[in-house]
């Protein structure tokens, strides 16, 4: 009799390696801190591995921004790192409040995350 283990094993393992659609939106912060030059200028860049899949509008004056913009990937596997950076621009050099990372799992998903200097992102992602 003939095992058909191994092609179980080999479709499983095919299976886990198969890429899906990122899709980062409702991205917005909460508290962010204001610093010498006046109040939050914040921005976000988008990143899952090492590809960078762009960044946000800067929300002006604000210590609560929501940005509009939605990230999609189509070449994102399970257990991938998104990495999503929040900045305040200036006038020479941008500040990072802070980074989130997160390994990406299937389904939809909510979550905050602090901030180093102060504040909270708050995200959803869909993989699938």
């Amino acid at each position: 009799m003939v095992s058909n283990l191994p092609v179980v094993l080999l479709v499983l393992c095919a299976l886990s390696l198969t890429q899906a659609q990122l899709r980062l939106f409702n991205l917005r912060a909460s508290k962010l801190p204001s610093d010498l030059l006046g109040t939050t200028d914040g921005y976000v860049k988008v990143f899952c591995g090492k590809t960078s899949l762009g960044k946000t509008a800067v929300r002006k004056d604000t210590v609560n921004p929501w940005w509009e913009e939605e990230f999609n990937y189509f070449h994102a596997l399970e257990n991938d790192e998104m990495k999503l950076e929040v900045y305040d621009n200036d006038l020479l050099f941008d500040d990072l409040l802070g980074v989130c990372q997160r390994q990406l799992q299937p389904g939809t998903h909510q979550h905050e995350c602090f901030l180093k200097k102060g504040g909270t992102l708050h995200y959803s992602y869909t993989l699938g």
